[in-house]
Parts: C-alpha cells; structure tokens; sequence
C-alpha cells in the first residue's frame, strides 16, 4: 500500500480496479455519496489503521471515509470534507428556500455549468431569503393599511415650534453658523453623500457625481462638493483660531453596485480632489431581489438572481456593513466613533447648491438638541408635485402630494404662507447615536413597492423576457422613513434659489437639468460678487471656485469693481482680469 498526495487529497492506490472506480462519472459518485458514512477521520487515524508511520502524512486535512467506494479488501477512498460538505450544503439551501417557497431559484440547477453553480449558489447562500419574505409581507400589509387609511389619519402642518427659517434671520444665521464652525473645528461632524444614482436619464451610465454640468470649469459635482469641504475646513480652522490643515471633515459616500467602481476609479484619477485619501470613505449600500406581484424572486438569468438597491434609506443598514472583508469589525459606523464624530450631514449628490457640512444647520440641530433635522425649501406653489414635510398623526413624516387634497395643498396659514410649505430636498442632521440606534426598529420600518418592468428569464422555457409593462416590483427604503422614529426632530427652512437646485432630467428639459443646475449656480456667484459690493455687467457669467468662497465670505476685496468679462476664477485674485 502506498499514499498519493494529489492537490491537497489522499488516495489509497492499491490495484487497477481501484483506480478504474476513481474514473466513474461523476453521477456515480454522488449516487454513492448519498450512502456514505459521515464519520469524519483525520490522517493520523488512517494511519494507525493501515500500520503507517504518522510522521510521512500530514495532519492538516480532514477526510470523510467513503467505504462503499473502494472494492472488498481494498483501502477505503477518502475525499476532502469540503467536497462532500459542498454537495450537503446544496441540499441544505434548496430545502431552506423551498421550506420560503423560493424553490423555484434552482430551476435550472441540474443545466448549469460548475461556474454557473458556484455563482448561484454564492448570491443564494448570501441572502436572507427569510428577510425577504418578511420585508415582502410588510409592503405589502403596509401599502394595504395606507390605502385604507387614506383620508382617515389626521396629516397636519409642522407645528411652529418644530420648525425654523433662516429668511430674514441674519441674527439667527450668525449664531447657529458660530456653533457650527465650532463643532466642526473639534472635529465632530462629518458628512454622509448618498450617490448611488446613475445619470442614465442625463444620458449618461456614469454616476450621477461625475456629471458636468457645463460650468466654465467643466468640474464635476464631486469635485464641487470635495472642494466645499476643503474650503469649510479652512473657515473653520481660521475661526478657531487653528493651525492649517488641522481640521478634517471625513467624507462617507455611499454608492450602488453598478457605481461603486467607477466611483472609486474617478476619485483615484482625479487624486481625491485635493483631499486626503484616507478621510474620503467610500461604501456601498445594499440590494433587495426583485419579486414578482406575488412576492416570488425573479432570475434575472439561468444563475443570476434579479436584484436592485435598497433605496436611499438602505444607508442605515449600510452604515453597519464592513467596509472590507478583511475587517469585519471594521463600519461606517465604528469610523465615525474612532473619530469622535458627533454629528453627521446627509445630501443626495445630484444638488449642486448643497452646502456641505452647513455649519448654519449644524449649529442648529445642535441648538435644538435634534437627534434628527431636516432642511427643507417653500414650495413654489401649492400643486407642486414635491413631498413635504408634516405630521401624520402625531408623528413626523414626508407626505406625497398626492395624499394632500387641493383644499390642504392651498391652505394658508396666519402669515399668508402656505400651510404646507415644507418641501422635502432630501438634506438632514443626525447625531451619531441616532445612526446607532436605527438598528433596534428597523424592522418596523415598512419597504415601499415600486412596480416596474424587470428582465427576467421564464422558468417553463429559460429564455429572457423583457416585459412590455410592469411584471414585478422592487422594494425600496426611504431616507425619511425614520422620522417618525425620532424623540427629537427639528425642521429649517432655507431659501431655495440659494440651497436648492436638483439635476434630474435630460438636457434641455427646461427644469431640473443640467441647464437650469447651470443657471442657477452662476446666478448665485453673480449675487455673492453684488453682496461684496461689485457690480457685474449684463450678460456677464462668473464662476467662483468653491476654494475661493463657501457661501459668498473672503469676497471683501471686490468691493467698488465692476466686471464686464465672463469667467472662471480659481482665486479672488483672479477676479482684476475680468474688469
């Protein structure tokens, strides 16, 4: 008798006939797998049975003893558990998911190649198919509630002490600002950028942050938001009377599976945009199958599960996954604690006027002790079709306008305001124990249902289908969805033309485009240039860097001037050559 070591496996090679079995197909293995003993034995043990030296084999693998494979007289065959344990584990999952009424995921199992298997068999094996079901029920329970309820629950306006402006409040601007400034020069806020988004109705399948506008610069809207972090940094420093380059801003942007990649890519290439490498954290947020109407998971191919994002509120949930299958202990969330972060601001990518890290705002959910406050904008008129922010029942909520009545929508109150005005623009203020705690009811958070139609291949004839109308739906997570959650929550208005301006639409719209972004930035460079005391001509269209100025300060020297020359500045310098 001797021992063949072959690829990390033990073979007891003794005549012909043995080897002949080893040459069976593969179906007559697992045929016989089925009656294999499960007795697991180490080489040591196989040594001591077949009178070897120990010292010749190794100890480092398991065997499982498969008897019925070798002929009368023979050494037993032994295989690695691994391989055995992997055809048990199959039957393990096809049995759980059919146990969920997802048995239909193996359909095709029997046709797919080893390849084929091994993907499938990953997603199936990551997924909380059980979680699945449940988060199903509970759309579909909760949309059903809603629509009876509709007209029934009470939805009211804010209440004033909820809610705050900033129009017409300069004194109140100045002090938030100053608490602000401060939290942020002892390094306790950081900023949260939720830009999994592509820019597909832009006409583009890159992420949305890496869209150009058409600004003279030609910068994309991550290198605006990075260079708005680098110049509050400076403010920030200066104000606290701090050394250059001693206050940090750490930055969390959240992508999507199809954006992940690219986004990465664009932040190496263009070296971070000037900041640290090590303070830009980027992560990706979750996927959810896609079911069909009766909550069955489609296959997007043979071997591939249908999946989408979470929605913009999986970011809660994300904020808690590793950020490296190396570290698992290492999140989102433990970063921002080895920090020392307190407080955290939350934007979407696609609003280029949002002033990262508003110290204004962050000085006011401090104020207000707020675990949790959101800014928002007055509606332009009152059938806009914009979802806002109010009280249903007595909790805190966005409602859609179109649970609103016209009667509600147009309803004024004692200032001749619109009595529902707030207008959600998706840019909140959590403290990080808020972003702790999510965890302990999230599970009482209700997906909403987005009907859709979803590629998928039909289980009778495994072709792929690309349906003309809606034949699924995916499940989605709002960002707001945990207001009503919150013990403390505070609302600020601010001016729209000033915080306000989506790109959601292809160029040439006429309204949130890459036209009207445009406009509207330019148009707000122009009021920061009159605000110092420069006038500039008709016509004329100046772009300021954000590392010249953050919101209009350091423009002192340009008092008295006037600019008759378009152009594009990259310090206040600059500025003489456009008289």
């Amino acid at each position: 008798m001797r021992v063949v070591m072959i690829g990390g496996s033990v073979h007891g090679v003794e005549d012909s006939h043995e080897r002949k079995r080893r040459r069976e197909p593969v179906r007559g293995l697992c045929e016989t797998l089925e009656t294999a003993t499960s007795e697991l034995c180490d080489l040591r043990q196989y040594a001591t049975v077949k009178r070897l030296q120990p010292r010749t084999l190794s100890t480092t693998h398991s065997f499982l003893s498969l008897p019925s494979l070798s002929p009368p007289s023979t050494a037993p065959l032994f295989l690695p558990v691994s391989a055995v344990l992997r055809v048990m584990s199959i039957d393990a999952l096809r049995q759980r998911y059919e146990a969920a009424g997802q048995g239909h995921l193996f359909t095709f199992w029997d046709d797919l190649s080893e390849s084929e298997r091994e993907q499938l068999r990953a997603q199936l094996e990551a997924l909380d198919i059980e979680r699945v079901n449940r988060i199903y029920n509970k759309a579909v329970s909760s949309e059903k509630e809603l629509k009876e309820s509709a007209g029934k629950e009470a939805i009211e306006p804010l209440p004033e002490d909820a809610t705050d402006s900033v129009i017409g409040l300069p004194e109140k601007e100045r002090e938030w600002r100053e608490i602000g400034l401060h939290a942020i020069a002892r390094g306790e806020v950081g900023v949260l950028l939720m830009a999994g988004g592509q820019g597909t109705r832009l006409g583009s399948s890159a992420p949305k942050g890496c869209y150009d506008i058409g600004l003279p610069s030609h910068k994309s809207l991550f290198q605006y938001q990075a260079e708005r972090i680098a110049r509050l940094q400076k403010i920030a420093e200066e104000a606290a009377g701090k050394p250059a380059g001693s206050v940090v801003i750490p930055w969390y942007v959240m992508t999507s599976g199809p954006t992940r990649q690219v986004t990465e890519a664009f932040f190496k290439q263009h070296k971070f945009f000037g900041l640290d490498p090590k303070n830009v954290i980027i992560f990706e947020q979750g996927t959810l199958p896609c079911l069909t109407m009766d909550g069955k998971v489609l296959l997007e191919t043979r071997s591939r599960v249908a999946v989408a994002p979470d929605g913009n509120g999986g970011v809660y949930a994300a904020l808690r996954r590793p950020l490296s299958p190396s570290d698992p202990s290492h999140t989102v969330l433990s970063d921002l604690e080895r920090r020392k972060i307190r407080y955290v601001h939350s934007y979407c990518v696609d609003n280029c006027l949002v002033r990262i890290a508003d110290p204004v705002f962050v000085g006011y959910g401090i104020q207000k002790q707020a675990d949790c406050a959101t800014k928002v904008v007055p509606k332009a008129y009152p059938t806009e079709s914009v979802g806002v922010v109010a009280r249903r029942g007595d909790k805190f909520s966005v409602v859609e306008y179109s649970e609103i009545s016209r009667e509600q929508a147009e309803r004024r109150d004692a200032n001749g305001g619109l009595a529902f005005r707030a207008a959600n623009i998706v840019n909140h203020f959590y403290t990080t124990d808020f972003l702790k705690s999510v965890k302990a009811f999230e599970e009482e958070l209700a997906f909403h249902i987005a009907r859709k139609k979803i590629p998928h291949v039909d289980l009778s004839t495994g072709e792929s289908i690309k349906p003309a109308s809606p034949n699924g739906m995916k499940l989605e997570m709002f960002v707001f969805d945990v207001f009503p959650f919150t013990k403390r929550f505070a609302v600020l208005e601010v001016e729209r033309r000033e915080e306000f301006s989506p790109l959601k639409n292809a160029p040439g719209t006429g309204a949130d485009d890459p036209d009207t972004s445009r406009r509207d930035l330019l148009a707000q460079h122009r009021r920061f240039l009159e605000a110092a005391g420069a006038k500039v001509a008709d016509g004329v269209e100046i772009e300021l860097s954000p590392l010249v100025t953050y919101a209009g300060e350091g423009l002192e020297s340009v008092k008295g001037k006037t600019f008759t020359r378009s152009g594009y500045v990259e310090s206040v310098e600059e500025l003489d050559a456009l008289q």
